[in-house]
């Protein structure tokens, strides 16, 4: 392709608001342009990039039997209020209503759409299992968009999903397309790990993520620096093996506090070590239950861990004034002893084995000393369990290192659904013995607009993009330094016609433009190899760059179709 041609606005300045390196580099290399917050048009090079991606999911998730299809982007709000997510999902979820005054939403995710469609034109389990996929657009009504790709309100996704007789058959499906994704991500050229993840508003009982490191990752994940263990920080566990004490049981003290606020405060106050102290913190679920949830004053609530726990769609923390009004107390004095009976207590399992504590004694300004679960608690052993959010360099809960921390972006996301969805939406097929049984369902996504994102902040430089060989718009980029040269322009051609003819696409710099500006943009779109046509063209000697490494050499023209695919399998590899 001429480069004359060739839509590419590029930037010499990007707007004030780009303040990650991704959004920097695909707005000044003319990859993408805002229409509105959150919302981008994708231009000729991004949209090359997303062909090749895409092409490499489909021959991956084709090669596994999975069935591409499409379903619609617009659905209808009946399906969503079955399944009990209209009113679950949040305030991310595009609402409107058409002429006729009907309840319609813009799909974030389709797993009501593929179930409702299972359930209609598959009756036995002889038809099973079966793994279908779509590459679609996505709308979520994010609250703050930003990152440029990375948190957008219109998205491409693609999302499949997997339907089998029996948990065997979902746990195969789970694990070919966990294999799949694998593949997917390994051609594509990312750096990533797979993680331990939250299933979140998809429910279900088991999620891993895939996630890419990067500085501009809004998730944190928590790895073991001596294993391959690694988990989302909402997932990660640490080492605790419970030690209930056997100390005698002092007498409950009560003691005034002033102004002691914060686990910190009260520390210092009575001169004990975080550690001993806990701390209590309200929180309600979406069905109203109400929590008080306890830690070591050292380590902080994972609200994730609730709401697993007492399987809640979500759990949130109380504000001030609705504690007031249940416990008759305000922040800071809050504790487990003499709770209300509506309020149920969770313990995590380091402050269980506390004995002879400190706690807030509901009165504002007061705490208990000598505290002891047993005793003087409602404490049910059954509600004791892992309510912590992990610290970087305690001990992994492998045994076997410590935990590190580290910025990551999501990139792919699967769960075993089980029968979350089938179930409420009548998803069945009779069985072997001719009984009704719910399918077992999987869902999987890969971020597929997002790719563009993590592959920029894991690869870009300070003069531009670097993309994998496996998915760059074009694999050369021929730039002549002056066509009007007969021996420029003689090469140039003859280059051209012997690349593409290898199927390689091959951009042509014919542009009117300074060497300097010519090369620039050639590093700041990020093609893999540059092949300069330049004062040596009458000795049919052209100079070769390797983008990446940005290794330059010269060569000879009869040697360049052949080196040129030994360099770009080099590349991929």
């Amino acid at each position: 392709m001429k480069q004359s041609k060739l839509f590419m606005p590029t930037m010499r300045e990007v707007p004030a608001d780009a303040d990650v390196k991704s959004h920097q580099l695909l707005l000044k290399a003319g990859y993408i342009r805002p229409v509105a917050a959150g919302m981008f048009s994708y231009l000729p090079l991004a949209q090359r990039v997303l062909n090749k991606i895409e092409a490499i999911i489909r021959e991956e998730l084709n090669a596994i039997d999975a069935n591409e299809m499409s379903v619609p982007e617009i659905l209808p709000a009946e399906l969503w209020q079955r399944s009990g997510r209209y009113e679950t999902y949040g305030p991310d979820l595009y609402k409107f209503k058409n002429r006729q005054q009907r309840d319609f939403i813009l799909g974030p995710t389709h797993e009501e759409t593929f179930t409702q469609l299972m359930a209609d034109e598959i009756k036995s389990y002889k038809k099973l299992p079966l793994l279908v996929y779509q590459i679609q657009t996505k709308f979520r009504d994010e609250n703050r968009p930003r990152f440029g790709l990375l948190r957008t309100r219109e998205f491409i996704m693609e999302d499949g999903y997997s339907f089998s007789a029996d948990q065997a058959g979902l746990d195969q499906a789970f694990h070919q397309m966990e294999n799949a994704y694998v593949n997917i991500f390994n051609r594509i050229g990312l750096d990533y790990r797979i993680i331990v993840g939250d299933a979140g508003a998809m429910g279900g009982s088991d999620s891993k993520e895939f996630s890419a490191p990067a500085a501009a990752g809004e998730d944190t994940i928590v790895y073991s620096d001596a294993t391959d263990y690694a988990a989302n920080l909402e997932m990660a566990k640490d080492f605790y093996e419970r030690h209930p004490g056997d100390e005698e049981e002092a007498d409950l003290k009560l003691i005034d506090t002033p102004g002691v606020k914060t686990i910190e405060a009260l520390a210092e106050h009575l001169d004990v070590p975080a550690d001993q102290l806990v701390k209590t913190i309200m929180m309600k679920t979406d069905d109203d239950q109400v929590l008080a949830v306890v830690t070591t004053g050292d380590f902080e609530v994972n609200p994730v861990k609730v709401q697993n726990f007492v399987g809640a769609n979500s759990v949130e923390m109380m504000d001030e004034a609705a504690v007031k009004d249940l416990m008759g107390v305000g922040f800071g004095s809050i504790g487990p002893v003499d709770l209300p009976d509506n309020v149920r207590l969770l313990v995590d399992d380091r402050a269980a084995d506390l004995q002879n504590f400190t706690a807030g004694a509901n009165h504002d300004g007061q705490h208990y000393q000598n505290v002891n679960w047993d005793r003087d608690t409602s404490l049910n052993q059954e509600d004791v369990s892992d309510f912590r959010l992990a610290r970087e360099g305690d001990q992994a809960v492998d045994q076997k290192g410590q935990l590190k921390f580290t910025k990551g972006i999501e990139i792919g996301h699967i769960f075993k659904l089980g029968t979350r969805y089938s179930k409420v939406l009548g998803a069945q097929v009779l069985d072997e013995n001719g009984r009704q049984t719910d399918m077992v369902m999987g869902s999987y996504g890969i971020g597929v607009s997002r790719l563009l994102s993590a592959l920029a902040e894991q690869n870009g430089d300070e003069d531009g993009l670097v993309w994998p060989a496996s998915v760059a718009p074009f694999d050369v980029h021929i730039v002549p330094i002056n066509l009007k040269d007969e021996d420029q322009a003689k090469i140039t051609a003859t280059l051209d016609e012997a690349l593409t003819s290898q199927g390689l696409d091959v951009l042509v710099d014919d542009r009117k433009e300074r060497a300097g500006v010519k090369f620039a943009d050639a590093d700041l779109i990020g093609v893999p190899i540059r092949v300069t046509v330049g004062k040596k063209a009458a000795e049919e000697v052209v100079e070769v760059k390797v983008r990446a490494s940005h290794t330059n050499f010269e060569m000879r023209v009869s040697e360049i179709v052949d080196s040129v695919s030994v360099l770009l399998a080099g590349e991929k590899d």
